[in-house]
């Protein structure tokens, strides 16, 4: 039962720093016009449903895979904020509910 709670506590919190890190990925894209252009042009979200669509983790899971469609917004939003690139995409399988191990 206590392992139980560990595992889903464990999940809960990896899913909440998929939720932060997805969150940060979006912002990264707002601070720069000519990448928001382009994410929202792809997704067809309107400027002003940004902040609404936010709150939904389909669209927070979107954002990563749009990441990880462009290399170099990935390698470069990865660099900014001090994360292996791969982490990125472990979060990304989070917010999509597919549980990858932990790797080393």
């Amino acid at each position: 039962m206590a392992r139980n709670l560990r595992q889903d506590n464990k999940a809960a919190a990896r899913s909440e720093a998929a939720e932060m890190l997805a969150i940060a990925a979006l912002s990264f894209l707002a601070a720069e016009p000519e990448h928001l252009g382009r994410f929202l042009a792809v997704t067809g979200v309107d400027p002003s449903g940004l902040r609404a669509a936010a709150r939904d983790r389909g669209f927070l899971s979107g954002v990563l895979d749009y990441f990880s469609s462009e290399e170099p917004l990935l390698l470069a939003f990865a660099q900014q904020q001090g994360v292996d690139p791969a982490e990125i995409e472990r979060a990304r399988g989070a917010l999509g509910g597919l549980w990858e191990r932990d790797v080393p």
